[in-house]
């Protein structure tokens, strides 16, 4: 359950967009906010900071396609793709323009919407991600440099080969959860049991390991987009999040690639900023929303 400023549960629902349904949580008022998770997790990552976005803004907190409770396509799961679902979900639920703030692959693909539907988005918070065609790949490689940094990727040439990841993490999902979420947090407790057993279920349902794959095998096609929007820097103010465990000052120094206004803060955190320091994060976030609606 996720709950307002006001303790009051927040308003679920489907929509129908972009041949897919995507499930979404809404409440508050004021200008509109939507925020994108990533991987392994569901909207539920956002769960301590809708309270406190709710009392100034309208907040949406979508389950990106084939993950939480939205459907499982069997394919689409590029970002350029999916970041169209997101422009089509705010468009249905009468938002013409909002912020995006998107963490993980939900920070790709929150890049992508702002690349592609720059009429809609005022401006990007890009939190702990890694962009395929900058750099991302790099991390795949096992060096010295990326073992000891913690920053050896293992698992993203793993996940990219058809068929024998599904068959090794079925029935494994939990251990494969909670070992990933704890690994990537300088505070794994922050990943609670009520957390774990969330992204659990809906990483266990039927096609949910297929479609969280499926947003890794695109990468390639991703890697293409990305340069390609990059071509023409985004005009929006963007303000790039990094944990110091984990992907810290990078986040800036990508999004200086893509953007000409960028503004950067590293959190003493790991991976997941939004659990692991929710407080922290919401005194950088609220400023910067302030000034850029």
């Amino acid at each position: 359950m996720m709950f307002d400023h006001e303790g009051t549960p927040v308003r679920t629902g489907r929509a129908a967009v972009n041949g897919t349904s995507l499930h979404y949580r809404t409440a508050g008022s004021g200008p509109a906010v939507v925020l994108l998770h990533g991987v392994p997790k569901t909207s539920y990552h956002w769960r301590h900071l809708v309270p406190r976005l709710t009392p100034h803004y309208t907040v949406v907190v979508p389950d990106l396609r084939g993950l939480g409770d939205s459907a499982r396509p069997s394919d689409g799961y590029d970002s350029a793709t999916m970041s169209d679902d997101i422009a089509e979900l705010m468009n249905h639920l009468g938002h013409r323009t909002y912020t995006v703030v998107g963490e993980d692959w939900g920070a790709v693909i929150g890049y992508q919407l702002a690349a592609r539907h720059r009429d809609h988005v005022t401006a990007l918070v890009f939190a702990e991600a890694l962009f395929p065609g900058f750099g991302f790949e790099d991390h795949t490689a096992l060096t010295p440099e990326n073992v000891s940094s913690g920053m050896h990727l293992w698992h993203l040439g793993f996940y990219f080969q058809p068929d024998v990841p599904e068959m090794l993490i079925s029935g494994h999902e939990r251990e494969l959860i909670t070992y990933m979420i704890k690994y990537e947090r300088s505070r794994p407790d922050t990943a609670t049991p009520e957390a774990v057993d969330e992204y659990v279920r809906c990483y266990s349902m039927p096609g949910g390991i297929r479609a969280m794959l499926s947003i890794y095998r695109a990468m390639l096609v991703d890697a293409e987009q990305n340069r390609q929007a990059a071509q023409k820097k985004l005009d929006i103010p963007v303000l790039a999040l990094g944990g110091s465990a984990f992907i810290g000052d990078r986040c800036e120094s990508q999004m200086r690639l893509m953007a000409h206004d960028v503004t950067g803060h590293v959190f003493d955190a790991g991976h997941d900023l939004a659990e692991e320091v929710p407080d922290e994060m919401t005194d950088v976030l609220l400023p910067f929303l302030a000034t850029h609606q």
